[in-house]
């Protein structure tokens, strides 16, 4: 049987994209998202999972320009885990997701006109493989 890593994650950041590049010049952006749990019978408060994000090269670079803080993302990765020695020479074990695509979900206004305009849902994807002069255009839909 072959391997399946697969995760989809609703959330919203934490705070903005942390934007740095390797020694080989690649970009990297890592972010926190929270992810609201069910409640379970019993309980009064919501609860949510923090996940780090890592997203690499083009979408890297989309995400460090279009996500701030509070901004509702879908994010379709694959789970990854890593070990490091801390400060204190502890060996730490970490888990993240390393992103392959990335959906911005929050509402946006759209057309005002003298009625008083519309909100309406959109679901704004990035196509990596569009042309950059058509994801950066001046009518950027978002």
């Amino acid at each position: 049987m072959s391997a399946y890593n697969k995760i989809l994650l609703i959330g919203r950041l934490t705070k903005d994209p942390e934007m740095r590049y390797t020694k080989t010049g690649k970009p990297v952006a890592s972010f926190t998202i929270a992810v609201n749990r069910n409640k379970v019978q019993g309980q009064t408060e919501n609860q949510a999972d923090f996940i780090q994000i890592i997203a690499w090269n083009k979408l890297a670079e989309i995400c460090a320009s279009y996500l701030t803080k509070g901004k509702l993302i879908l994010v379709d990765g694959r789970l990854q885990t890593r070990s490091y020695e801390n400060k204190e020479g502890q060996k730490v074990r970490t888990f993240e997701v390393v992103a392959q695509t990335m959906q911005m979900l929050d509402r946006s206004q759209k057309g005002s006109d003298a009625s008083g305009g519309s909100d309406r849902s959109e679901l704004n994807e990035i196509d990596l493989d569009a042309n950059p002069d058509d994801i950066f255009s001046e009518e950027v839909p978002f």
